[in-house]
Order: structure tokens, then C-alpha cells, then sequence
């Protein structure tokens, strides 16, 4: 897939084949649901998720997989939970051939809120 220039996640989504939109909007569904106040753009190229002005997740759909990406305190706190997919500093990647596991994205982006959440009132 070529790169672009998206103006919103709407339009980054629509630019997939259906069953990779599907899997998009899943992980989208749980962010909007977890996280209503965070503010929805389009960062480094892949929708991105703003909590308190502080970034809460993002997400891409790349070739072979989808990238998922809680900073690297998300990833720390369900290692064990991760191991099983490839992963970088702050990123996992969930092939696209396999279901999301997405109880488990449900709950890192609880986390990421509750983490942001208690930092911003202590701030």
C-alpha cells in the first residue's frame, strides 16, 4: 500500500480492503468507547489518540499485520500477554491472518487511560 497523506481516520480506514477496515474499526470501537474525550487525529502517518494531550495509543495497518502501539509502559505491563506476537519498544504487531486479540487491546487501552488519567491529576 502507497502512503498518504490522510486528513482523518475516516479516510485512513476507508483506504483498506474491507477486511483489514474491519479490523480497524474494531480497534477504533474500543478506544472511542474506553476513551470518549481523547482526541481523534492522524500522527506519524496512522490514526492516534490524544488523552490530556499526551499520546494514548495508535494504531496501523501495514502489509502483513496490524501495528499497535501503547508507548512502551502499555507493552511493559502485559509483556507476558504480548509475548507470543512480534514486538518492538512500545509496538506489537497482530498479523493480519489471525483474529485481534481484542479482549487484550481492550484492557491495555484501559490501562493507558487509567495511567494517563492519574497522571494528569497530578499534574
Amino acid at each position: 500500500m502507497e502512503k498518504k497523506d490522510w486528513v482523518d481516520v475516516d479516510s485512513y480506514i476507508a483506504s483498506f480492503p474491507k477486511e483489514v477496515q474491519q479490523k480497524l474499526q474494531d480497534i477504533r470501537a474500543i478506544i472511542v468507547r474506553i476513551a470518549p474525550d481523547a482526541k481523534e487525529q492522524i500522527s506519524y502517518g496512522m490514526p492516534a489518540y490524544k488523552l490530556h494531550g499526551k499520546p494514548l495509543v495508535y494504531f496501523a495497518a501495514l502489509k502483513n499485520h496490524i501495528g499497535f502501539y501503547a508507548t512502551p509502559t502499555g507493552h511493559e505491563a502485559f509483556a507476558k500477554e504480548l509475548s507470543a506476537y512480534k514486538q518492538g519498544k512500545g509496538s506489537v504487531q497482530f498479523p493480519l491472518a489471525d483474529h485481534l486479540p481484542l479482549n487484550l487491546i481492550e484492557r491495555i487501552v484501559l490501562f493507558r487511560k487509567e495511567e494517563q488519567d492519574a497522571k494528569h491529576k497530578k499534574s
